[in-house]
């Protein structure tokens, strides 16, 4: 489509309408159009497998969205560190000098000097490490809830963006056609001029009103050229391709109350309900820590020399077992449980504020879907055929010199307006659409 409006903007500069020399050389306008028509139709055959559909369009966002990619990249990584924060610590290996004689630092002057090799193995508080183990697994499911989140907000902006360029690429095509029927609007003019039948001021009217359509094409463009550069932030090349001429269709939209009873299970709320949860195994860790922590240790000792008999003296095994003892929890578990505590009731808060705000957007935006509807349905049935009627009969009118000039262009712009009103609100509606489609709880 947007080939086929820059055509039409290079014809308009290579051939210039509204100056009367289509009204003096006929077969030049022939064959003006027939070439027109055929480069359009050239065009068209040659981009007619390359259009870019919303789906498409959906699909290429998603496989190359880096955030998508980074938020999935967060939760495997979280699911590594769960597992292996549920493991017992590393054992410690020891390994030293015992009893050594200050005097003389030989090994085999004392009886009591040792060369000592031992393991030690400790063992947190309670459940801890269960707890510790679930809290990872739960920050994990809940980074695959953003992710999956953030790949409906991608769909979402994807469908916003790709409708608004559809809606400027539309609007350029209709305002074009307008232009047409402007610049026979000048030529008629004109001609009642020469014939006395019309004043100046109508020609020069006719001249102004044609400028400010060119404007108005001119602003239209600039629209759909930045639409088509933030879509390209997600579609890189894909963007210059044409869209395609029918309208996106959107998936069906369930009932209102289809829509609220999923919130729920939004990914969004997913998201908070997994962050409660890691929350409170953080509460159950921080109440193991009133438990005591303790640890085995198990180390030989190889002694040197001989004994008062002259035989070699015994090695010696040691074994130890040791155990924290939390006496004084006042300055330290008390402030971490409760400090545990607080934030898990922060989280609850956190949930529940994104639940408020999602009912809020689902009451929004389906209230606006549902105008939105009235009105476009409203202009289906009547405004447009309507407005296309009294410019018919203006146009008639004042061509039999029954009215003024102003009273036929006021006409015409009131049809080319309801005509973007009406894609307006189709496309306006179905962006309200594509917001709710976020909200919906299967696959949208």
């Amino acid at each position: 489509m947007w080939q086929i409006q820059t055509i039409l903007r290079l014809s308009r500069r290579h051939y210039p309408q509204g100056n009367g020399d289509d009204r003096l050389c006929p077969r030049v306008t022939k064959a003006r159009t027939a070439g027109l028509l055929f480069t359009l139709f050239a065009a068209a055959q040659v981009h007619a497998g390359a259009v870019l559909t919303l789906g498409e369009a959906e699909q290429i966002a998603i496989s190359g969205d880096p955030v998508i990619a980074a938020d999935r990249a967060r939760a495997q990584a979280l699911s590594e560190v769960a597992i292996a924060n549920g493991q017992l610590p590393d054992p410690r290996l020891k390994a030293g000098v015992a009893n050594l004689p200050l005097d003389t630092f030989e090994v085999n002057q004392e009886p009591m000097t040792q060369l000592v090799v031992g393991v030690e193995q400790s063992f947190p508080p309670g459940d801890t490490l269960r707890y510790r183990r679930l809290q990872g697994e739960w920050q994990s499911t809940a980074e695959q809830a953003n992710a999956q989140d953030s790949t409906r907000k991608l769909v979402r902006d994807v469908r916003n963006r790709y409708l608004e360029l559809y809606y400027q690429g539309q609007a350029g095509r209709i305002v074009a056609e307008s232009r047409d029927l402007f610049a026979q609007l000048v030529d008629i003019t004109r001609g009642q001029y020469a014939t006395g039948r019309a004043n100046q001021q109508d020609v020069l009217s006719a001249s102004l009103e044609l400028a400010r359509l060119d404007d108005r094409a001119t602003r239209i463009e600039n629209a759909e050229e930045t639409s088509r550069a933030e879509l390209g932030k997600w579609l890189g090349e894909a963007v210059t391709r044409p869209l395609d001429s029918r309208f996106p269709e959107l998936p069906a939209l369930p009932a209102k109350a289809d829509l609220e009873a999923a919130l729920p299970e939004h990914p969004a709320i997913r998201m908070e309900t997994a962050r409660i949860e890691s929350e409170t195994q953080g509460v159950r860790m921080a109440r193991e820590q009133y438990k005591p922590g303790w640890s085995i240790g198990l180390a030989y000792g190889q002694r040197y020399g001989e004994d008062a008999e002259g035989n070699s003296r015994p090695d010696m095994l040691t074994a130890l077992v040791s155990v924290d003892l939390p006496l004084f929890p006042g300055q330290r578990q008390d402030r971490r449980l409760a400090a545990s505590v607080q934030q898990a009731e922060a989280a609850r808060y956190t949930r529940a504020d994104r639940l408020r705000k999602l009912k809020e957007m689902l009451e929004t935006e389906y209230a606006n879907w549902q105008r939105l509807g009235e009105r476009a349905t409203l202009y289906d049935t009547r405004l447009l055929r309507e407005a296309s009627a009294n410019a018919e009969a203006a146009l008639n009118a004042y061509q039999s010199g029954v009215t003024e000039f102003t009273t036929l262009m006021r006409a015409r712009i009131t049809d080319l307006d309801v005509r973007l009103d009406a894609l307006r609100l189709r496309v306006d509606r179905a962006r309200a659409q594509a917001n709710l489609l976020y909200l919906a709880g299967g696959a949208s």
